[in-house]
């Protein structure tokens, strides 16, 4: 029955998808669908309702309305062109500097913002001008910006990671951030290194003269506002100060102060600000409302376990168990957003990783990973079609660069998969992994 049910979810859900239906409803619809097999109609429709609410009234969730309203705030607070100016002080004389600051700056952007299309829209506009001066590539710098934005939704805070953390039966959200790190400066290196290739080869040098600490100073005192939001909001839910969603409501209204400071945002602006990020967030809780569902009709038909007995039955190697993992959430990735994602495949992979010891803390990295490298792969690849709208090019033109980003991002991917310590290290080291 499991694997039956299981045929019949994917099978409804892909149809429904391809016919434009919204994710939150293909995912109750073939939900229902599934148990119908046996559970009456009326009470499986009941029963849906209220896994729904139950999904949708948890306190934590109310960290991810927070989260994204203080990440809209900091779009339009003006700290794009600060935090460009900050990292081109520190990496301006490496060859191809203007791509290696890109690289950076949407690092700390799409970290700040919570948003990878996000970092490219702004962070993209703000070397653009630097790079035509220049005589840059325009397809090389729309794949540098690309590729390097999702780098941000690794480093905390994330609301992927908070999602997981929801679906996965209440995973540290503290562990979760810290682990986030250097997966995502892993990411963010890897990106360095062939935007410096690249470069190399293109002849695009970095900024001339001597390194200069003054410029450097100014620079850092002008981002400091700005990178602060990441010290007292991740620093405080790390050290037990106040919890996720407390910390939420201060990068709020930390956010909110610089905004007004920076003279970016207005009354009529907040307004429309609020708006935006009360339909966001009203889609996403809803979409976890209804995974809510999913995760209810996998248990009760065994699902997980079945999957688990599928795939420990071709082999009991963890090290290719998770190789298979990795490919089927690379090829979902291409379809389907990353919460959804992380919504539809926790339930399905944790219980397996589970059973051979893996913590779920190292687990939920190499899944938001993996599925972050969805936002820069068509046909949906969201994130890529941003940068190449800002770099005024084709997807044609960006592909073949974008190639070498995909090598050295899986190559990430697989030292994220394959050494525990990369994620593991800074959770354990601060005592929240024992």
């Amino acid at each position: 029955m499991a694997l039956q049910s299981l045929l019949i979810i994917i099978v409804i859900l892909a149809v429904l998808l391809v016919l434009g239906v919204p994710i939150s409803y293909a995912l109750g619809i073939s939900a229902l669908a599934a148990i119908l097999q046996t559970v009456p109609l009326d009470n499986s429709v009941i029963t849906a309702s209220q896994r729904t609410f139950v999904g949708m009234s948890k306190f934590s969730l109310t960290a991810i309305p927070f989260f994204i309203l203080a990440g809209n705030l900091m779009n339009q607070g003006g700290i794009a062109k600060r935090l460009v100016d900050f990292v081109n002080a520190i990496l301006g004389k490496l060859p191809g500097s203007l791509l290696v600051t890109n690289v950076g700056a949407n690092a700390l952007f799409g970290a700040i913002s919570g948003s990878a299309s996000a970092a490219a829209a702004a962070v993209g506009n703000m070397v653009l001008e630097g790079e035509e001066e220049q005589g840059y590539d325009p397809a090389v710098c729309a794949a540098t910006n690309g590729a390097s934005a999702p780098s941000g939704l690794l480093i905390p805070p994330s609301n992927a990671l908070i999602t997981y953390s929801l679906v996965s039966g209440g995973t540290s959200v503290a562990a979760l951030f810290l682990a986030g790190y250097i997966p995502g400066i892993i990411w963010a290196i890897c990106c360095m290194v062939v935007a410096i290739i690249i470069a190399k080869k293109k002849g695009y040098v970095g900024i001339k003269g001597k390194f200069s600490f003054r410029t450097l100073g100014i620079a850092t005192l002008r981002a400091i506002p700005a990178l602060s939001l990441i010290v007292v909001v991740i620093g405080g839910i790390i050290g037990g100060v106040f919890t996720a969603t407390e910390g939420s409501a201060i990068a709020v209204v930390y956010a909110l102060i610089l905004g007004l400071l920076y003279r970016n945002i207005t009354w009529k602006s907040l307004k429309e600000i609020i708006v935006e990020s009360a339909k966001m967030s009203g889609m996403i809780v809803f979409l976890i409302g209804v995974s809510n569902i999913l995760s209810w009709v996998m248990a009760f038909t065994q699902i997980p376990q079945a999957i688990a007995t599928l795939l420990l039955g071709i082999t009991d190697n963890k090290y290719i168990i998770l190789l298979i993992m990795n490919i089927i959430l690379l090829i979902a990735g291409t379809f389907m957003d990353v919460t959804p994602a992380i919504l539809i495949f926790t339930p399905l992979f944790l219980p397996i990783v589970q059973s051979f010891g893996m913590n779920p803390v190292h687990f939920g990295l190499i899944l938001t990973y993996n599925l972050c490298i969805g936002n820069i792969t068509p046909p949906v690849g969201n994130t890529l079609f941003v940068a190449i709208k800002v770099g005024k090019t084709t997807l044609a033109k960006v592909m073949p660069y974008m190639l070498m980003f995909y090598v050295s991002i899986l190559i990430g991917l697989l030292l994220v998969t394959y050494i525990p310590a990369v994620s593991m290290i800074l959770p354990e080291m601060a005592g929240l992994i024992k």
